[in-house]
């Protein structure tokens, strides 16, 4: 559970955005999106060797 303490002077507004921004961190929504589908081991699996191809592709040419 978040807890977001409302310092002295500090409008609701401030307050508020803190606290969406610490709900982002804890990235409960994204697993949430996440878990409503299921994906095999193997596509999951395809899918990060894919990435990791992708970003190593991406930076050699950042080297460059």
């Amino acid at each position: 559970m978040l807890i977001t303490t409302v310092k002295e002077g500090e409008s609701i507004e401030r307050a508020l955005k803190r606290f969406k921004r610490k709900f982002k961190k804890t990235k409960v929504l994204q697993e949430l999106r996440q878990r409503q589908q299921f994906t095999k081991p193997s596509v999951a699996k395809r899918k990060m060797k894919q990435k990791a191809a992708y970003k190593e592709v991406f930076l050699r040419n950042l080297e460059e």
